[in-house]
């Protein structure tokens, strides 16, 4: 339970351990319940910002500052494959360069993109100060094809 923690005890994994032990875990389909409760699969554009906490993991509930979630990727087939990051109030808008994540022998081992709420609909949406890293980890016989996305707000 939340509550049996250690005194000071916050679950704050690393870039790397997010893509090579979590979401890795996840895309091979190992769901340990162990993961999923620190991590639980959602539909994160089904909802809007301000509603993600309720639905975090076991050790981020009571987290004020992120929360981490498994959410498979939504593709808009009219775009070009291009993904769906609209909400019922809003958007997510990438912003910057994706930056590489690489491992502690620096092989990369995925990608992170920084994104930025919107409230309202494209072109006019006002930002918000909400933000999220969306991370995806790249297949082991290449190291350069994504394979899905977890998000991480």
């Amino acid at each position: 339970m939340m509550r049996d923690r250690q005194p000071g005890y916050r679950f704050f994994p690393t870039e790397e351990e997010l893509i090579t032990f979590y979401l890795k875990n996840m895309l091979n389909n190992n769901r340990r319940e162990d993961i999923e409760r620190l991590i639980p699969i959602a539909d994160i554009y089904a909802r809007d910002p301000q509603h993600l906490p309720g639905i975090s993991g076991l050790y981020n509930q009571d987290d004020t500052e992120q929360w981490f979630f498994f959410s498979p990727m939504q593709v808009r087939e009219a775009q070009g494959g291009r993904p769906n990051r609209t909400t019922p109030s809003g958007y997510w808008k990438a912003t910057g360069s994706p930056s590489w994540i690489r491992s502690n022998n620096n092989r990369i081992v995925g990608n992170k993109k920084t994104m930025v709420f919107y409230k309202g609909r494209a072109p006019t949406g006002r930002k918000t100060e909400w933000k999220m890293n969306e991370y995806r980890a790249l297949q082991e016989e290449t190291a350069t094809t994504p394979t899905t996305a977890s998000t991480v707000c």
